[in-house]
């Protein structure tokens, strides 16, 4: 039975063994799936192009709506009432008396009438009152300092060298800098164009030691000066209440020479120093491209390079602090450009407007010598710089600019004036008067003005 059973099953095995079938797996098509896997990368490195691009594009709007920024407010320096002209500069102190001379004198001439006896009892001091005196005049300054130092700041220009052994190292230098200027967005910082030009990156360190990236919103090649915005986004709370904004003086006033001031910067070769002097002379007038500026004398004794400023007992800014202008035998004794005459291109810079330039150099001819030589009212050409627009266009050395536009010109003033009122790009037509034969004749040029670079 059991026997049979066996057959049985064998034979229903057997009869079925042509069912059976081997599985075998799929042979793998690498072509196809070597395209796959482009397809795949393409699409994902696609993908994530097209979710960076957004990102970059909406990010600001986003920010800007999540945090809505503050447009920069338009940044003024008022000009004074008593502004000195170039005409003016030229007479100070020809055969003139200021009041404060005649008081010098008035106060001389009381001192020889007195008895020798009075003007000892009423001078004479003992060496303790002098030391206190002494004590308290410069604990006076210390204090004034103490104000002035926190609208100062240091600028580090920072860039890649390589040394002997071709290692790549970064070097930096420091200048002198002053905050002129909070348009609620940045702080604003006039300094030293010219140790930046190769900066990779500009540091901005504050009084309270902190620090933050700068950059040049724009720069005058005439003075060498630039304006460096540090945004006040990357500014925390306490550096803002540490620093403060510098109260821009004049330096118009002709009653400035022997005024006690304060250079304060990189007065002597290292940064955050200050010295205590007098200003010796106002008088000496910087005849620019377009431009006319008061260089103030002192007789602080400091670097033959040094940045900052000069400042008043009361706080007041009176120059910008520049010895490349100084005589041969007076390298060391620190001059500034005055505040007042760069008020005007310290505003365009400020709110990021290119200085026009054209490359007239003028000046002011006295009325003895425009009467004897019959020369004609307006601004002498004294020099073109070459390849100026001017020059290009055919004006020339001797020349009087009488008009400038729709503008009638005076004085070198005037046409420095007219001249700051308009932008780079511009078509201006300027009128001048020409010595032909044995007359002057009046020719027009219009000009195109650039940005000097």
């Amino acid at each position: 039975m059991k026997e049979n059973q066996e057959k049985n099953e064998s034979s229903q095995t057997s009869d079925f063994e042509f069912l059976q079938e081997k599985i075998k797996e799929r042979p793998i098509n690498k072509k196809k799936l070597l395209q796959r896997t482009v397809i795949t990368a393409s699409l994902a490195l696609l993908f994530g192009l097209v979710a960076c691009l957004t990102f970059l594009l909406l990010e600001p709007v986003l920010n800007n709506w999540l945090y809505p920024e503050e447009e920069p407010q338009i940044v003024t320096f008022p000009q004074e009432k008593n502004e000195m002209l170039p005409e003016d500069m030229l007479t100070e102190g020809e055969g003139t008396q200021t009041e404060s001379e005649e008081a010098v004198e008035s106060s001389e001439d009381v001192a020889l009438v007195q008895k020798p006896e009075d003007d000892v009892s009423q001078t004479e001091i003992s060496e303790e009152d002098n030391t206190v005196l002494y004590e308290e005049m410069y604990q006076g300054v210390r204090e004034k300092y103490k104000e002035i130092v926190t609208s100062m700041v240091t600028v580090t220009s920072v860039k890649s060298d390589v040394d002997w052994f071709n290692n790549t190292y970064e070097s930096e230098g420091e200048i002198a800098g002053v905050i002129i200027a909070n348009n609620n967005r940045e702080l604003l910082v006039l300094t030293k164009r010219s140790p930046l030009k190769e900066a990779e990156s500009i540091r901005i360190t504050f009084c309270n030691g902190t620090s933050a990236e700068g950059k040049i919103k724009k720069y005058d090649v005439n003075t060498d000066l630039a304006v460096i915005a540090v945004e006040l986004k990357y500014l925390k709370s306490a550096t803002l209440d540490n620093v403060s904004v510098a109260n821009l003086g004049s330096s118009a006033d002709a009653n400035l020479r022997g005024m006690p001031v304060m250079a304060v910067g990189n007065v002597l070769g290292y940064k955050d120093s200050v010295c205590l002097g007098m200003i010796t002379s106002t008088g000496n007038i910087l005849t620019m491209a377009d431009n006319e500026y008061r260089l103030i004398t002192t007789d602080i004794y400091g670097s033959q390079n040094p940045s900052g400023i000069l400042v008043s007992m009361e706080g007041n800014v009176l120059g910008i602090l520049d010895n490349s202008h100084n005589n041969e035998d007076t390298k060391n004794l620190v001059s500034a450009i005055g505040i007042t005459e760069l008020k005007g291109m310290i505003t365009k810079l400020s709110n990021g407007i290119d200085i026009p330039y054209a490359g007239i150099y003028v000046q002011d001819i006295s009325g003895e010598t425009r009467k004897e030589l019959g020369i004609p009212q307006g601004a002498y050409i004294l020099d073109i710089d070459m390849d100026s627009p001017a020059m290009e266009k055919g004006i020339q050395k001797g020349d009087i600019v009488i008009r400038v536009g729709e503008k009638e010109i005076l004085s070198a003033s005037d046409y420095m004036n007219a001249i700051r009122g308009y932008s780079k790009d511009t078509d201006v037509v300027i009128s001048v008067l020409r010595y032909t034969k044995e007359a002057y004749e009046e020719m027009q040029f219009t000009i195109t003005l650039e940005t000097r670079e």
